[in-house]
């Protein structure tokens, strides 16, 4: 019998390596919480937007990620070697919203006579032994019905441009996937604060770099600590940093007040060990006194949702809702909102 074992990322697939894991191995490795994801795409054509979308990021080579994509791709949409697909995950954001994707590829009959096994992990899998994994590896239970339905509910939710679309699958029962509402309730909380127009993880960001954690590396690990279950990697935090520092009204800088440029990942080495500070627009914006999505003028993608300046969706954290935006004809001219 062959087998295909999916997973997050090359160090999952050492860890399934090494303890003997049957069949293939291989990473879907999308960082899905950051970038424009159009859920309508056929995977192929999603899979450019991503490479392209990744490489503008600096995160990796366009050719690189892009092959990896078509690769991986090329694997799914053709089973025909391959009697059982094993999907190997964790609790967090990057790992759910990987799961649905692919639950939802699976749900729309190309492995229609194929076994699909899923594996959720709660907590990460390389800490696990090789004992652990072969145990949970001989138990594997096979997707239900009932959770590549959610699976195909939530991945089009996900990829919508109306983020209720999330909300509306919070309100109802996720116990098939147990660990998707947390996952997607963290992603609602990356869209502006209705307090200071910060994401959470911006929110974090500012907060450890003003309570003294003020080296980029030292900032994400402070940040990655406050995480119910870790999903952000150092190059995405490290992007954030650059958008917080900014051409224009900078929220933070280096100490030598110069802009924060996010590395390469050939780059990192010098860039981790740099010394960041907030400046006053960046402590106003902590404190409340300013909001940052009305002084920022980059726009970012959530899932199918593009958050422009001043016109964005907002995450209301007092009553963990989202606010819609007000209809253009209500806001008021740009030159009163100075």
């Amino acid at each position: 019998m062959q087998r295909l074992n999916i997973t997050n990322g090359d160090v999952a697939v050492g860890s399934l390596s090494d303890a003997g894991i049957e069949g293939k191995i291989i990473a879907w490795r999308d960082v899905l919480h950051e970038g424009p994801v159009d859920s309508s795409l056929p995977l192929d054509e999603l899979s450019r937007q991503r490479a392209r979308f990744i490489a503008g990021n600096n995160w990796d080579d366009f050719a690189h990620v892009s092959g990896d994509f078509v690769e991986r791709d090329r694997m799914i949409q053709h089973l025909d070697y391959f009697d059982e697909v094993v999907l190997w995950f964790e609790d967090d954001l990057y790992d759910q919203l990987q799961l649905i994707q692919l639950l939802d590829f699976f749900s729309n009959g190309t492995a229609q006579s194929k076994r699909i096994s899923l594996i959720v992990v709660d907590g990460y899998i390389p800490p696990l032994s090789a004992d652990d994994l072969r145990r949970l590896d001989d138990e594997r239970p096979a997707v239900t019905r009932e959770q590549l339905e959610l699976a195909k509910r939530a991945w089009k939710a996900f990829g919508s441009s109306d983020p209720t679309s999330i909300e509306k699958i919070l309100r109802e029962s996720s116990s098939a996937l147990p660990y998707l509402a947390r996952a997607l309730t963290r992603q609602l909380e990356e869209f502006p604060s209705t307090v200071n127009g910060l994401s959470r993880s911006e929110r974090e960001a500012l907060t450890a770099i003003n309570e003294g954690h003020v080296t980029p590396v030292a900032a994400f690990l402070e940040v990655a600590k406050k995480q119910e279950s870790i999903f952000l990697g150092d190059l995405v935090f490290y992007s954030y940093l650059e958008r917080l520092s900014g051409k224009e009204h900078p929220l933070i800088t280096w100490r030598d007040g110069s802009p924060v440029i996010a590395p390469t990942a050939a780059e990192a080495r010098d860039f981790v060990n740099g010394e960041l500070q907030l400046t006053q627009l960046g402590g106003d914006v902590l404190a409340g006194k300013k909001d940052w999505q009305s002084i920022n003028t980059q726009t970012r993608w959530l899932g199918g949702v593009e958050i422009k300046p001043e016109s964005s969706w907002r995450w209301d954290p007092a009553t963990r809702r989202l606010v819609a935006p007000p209809p253009a004809s209500r806001r008021p001219p740009a030159a009163s909102r100075a």
